[in-house]
């Protein structure tokens, strides 16, 4: 995860959500009781099925795409589905200013806690393709190239795409599923979006959600417990890098608790 300025507008054109810039981390936001409650008395979410034999996931940061299908991602790995993991930055940008880690050594140890992370969850490690953390909306076509020859080097699988969808509410996030979801219709391929910040800055039963594209898949016990040990894993966004404010957790308790539910959602 990386930090969103808030004096940061929206690029001309892009769909407009409060998201982070409404409701920075550092405000509660709506808490995980409000979230369980009414997905639990909502009408059954429907179940997600994935019938695809090669499983492309996209995140805009290294951790994206274990906090929000990090268990989707591990039960496709034990179903036998090739699941490969393409993260655009390398999320260097996530602690600007801090006193005790350059951009370049947060680096280095954002791509050793997503490698210890999908080791720990069975699935092959990350391509990297190092775009400027902060700055991918400037980045459209060339995530798309990414993409695509990520699909090309096996043109006659099944392949469906997983990325961060592209209303949660941070530029990076949206610019990857903007791109993705570019792909997708080009080429007629199966998408999925899981959202992670949207469950800080939205509120249940918002109008600007489209709940009836949400799918549900139910976490495995044994499979949450790795994800809650992978999870762990990303010392630099869940735990503080010193006492200095410009060191504080990127991902505090009470927006964890969005992502380590016994279920994940995506939007179809």
């Amino acid at each position: 995860m990386s930090v969103i300025d808030p004096a940061e507008k929206p690029t001309p054109g892009e769909p407009t959500t409060p998201g982070l810039i409404g409701t920075p981390v550092s405000a509660t936001g709506t808490g995980e009781d409000a979230w369980q409650a009414w997905l639990n008395v909502s009408s059954p979410w429907p179940e997600l099925t994935l019938d695809v034999e090669r499983l492309i996931v996209l995140g805009a940061h290294p951790d994206d795409e274990v906090l929000g299908a990090g268990g989707i991602m591990a039960a496709a790995a034990q179903a036998g589905v090739e699941v490969v993991i393409v993260c655009m930055s390398d999320g260097r940008a996530s602690h600007p200013g801090s006193p005790t880690m350059t951009p370049e050594q947060l680096a280095e140890r954002r791509h050793v806690e997503l490698d210890t992370a999908t080791d720990l969850l069975g699935v092959a490690r990350p391509r990297w393709c190092g775009l400027t953390d902060g700055a991918l909306a400037e980045q459209h076509h060339t995530m798309a190239g990414l993409v695509d020859a990520v699909i090309d080097e096996e043109p006659d699988a099944r392949t469906g795409l997983l990325s961060v969808w592209s209303h949660d509410g941070h530029p990076d996030h949206d610019a990857v599923g903007r791109s993705v979801e570019e792909v997708a219709r080009r080429r007629g391929l199966p998408l999925w979006m899981y959202p992670i910040w949207m469950w800080h800055w939205a509120v249940p039963g918002d109008s600007t959600i489209p709940w009836d594209r949400l799918r549900a898949h139910m976490i495995d016990p044994t499979i949450l417990a790795i994800k809650h040990a992978a999870i762990g894993a990303f010392d630099t966004q869940v735990r503080p890098l010193s006492d200095d404010p410009a060191d504080a957790a990127i991902l505090p308790p009470h927006v964890l608790a969005h992502l380590t539910r016994t279920r994940e959602f995506v939007f179809a």
